[in-house]
């Protein structure tokens, strides 16, 4: 999607060659109208896929997820990383999962009450490096009996695993930015 790569050029920060920080436009501010360009994207791409709701994880995850279930008119849920008092383990299904960017543990949660073995589920995240975030969900979702008719990822970062690993479960990913190197030099691209 050239003008999700443009801005990536434009006003993502190189941290260093494993991070990039784009929360100028995707997960503190929000660039509405690139948030609606990236819904079009994904719901062109899987409209064909009978999705019955869209699956993000927060809180970055929530406003492409938004866009994606907005286009295709369906609900869309939101898996939690925190524990709350509204949420138990007799109504939620739970999974361990490691995050790259914060180097840290947490337990994926999400209400058994919405989901079902009814859903074909399409699980939307804002990036992809090692794959964690996005096979906890599919766990959660299997768990849960759903179908997982796919992931659609905001930016990739190709260097890393994370496409192979959902590739290996036999899910369709569609990344919109797929960066290949972040360098001092700049952001470089797959074609």
């Amino acid at each position: 999607m050239d003008l999700l790569k443009e801005k990536i050029k434009k006003d993502g920060i190189v941290i260093n060659e494993h991070v990039l920080k784009v929360d100028n436009f995707l997960n503190h501010q929000v660039d509405t109208k690139l948030m609606d360009s990236i819904g079009e994207e994904f719901a062109n791409y899987f409209k064909d896929k009978n999705i019955t709701k869209v699956v993000t994880i927060e809180s970055s995850g929530i406003a492409p997820a938004y866009s994606v279930a907005s286009k295709l008119n369906v609900p869309f849920v939101i898996f939690k990383k925190q524990s709350s008092a509204i949420l138990d383990t007799e109504t939620t299904i739970q999974t361990p999962v490691h995050s790259f960017t914060k180097n840290t543990d947490y337990i994926l949660m999400a209400s058994k009450k919405y989901l079902s073995e009814n859903d074909n589920i399409l699980i939307i995240d804002d990036f992809l490096a090692n794959g964690q975030a996005a096979m906890g969900a599919y766990r959660i979702l299997k768990e849960a009996g759903s179908s997982v008719a796919g992931v659609g990822i905001v930016i990739e970062k190709s260097f890393q695993d994370g496409r192979k690993k959902l590739e290996d479960l036999g899910l369709d990913v569609y990344s919109l930015a797929r960066v290949s190197k972040i360098s001092s030099n700049g952001i470089e691209f797959l074609d």
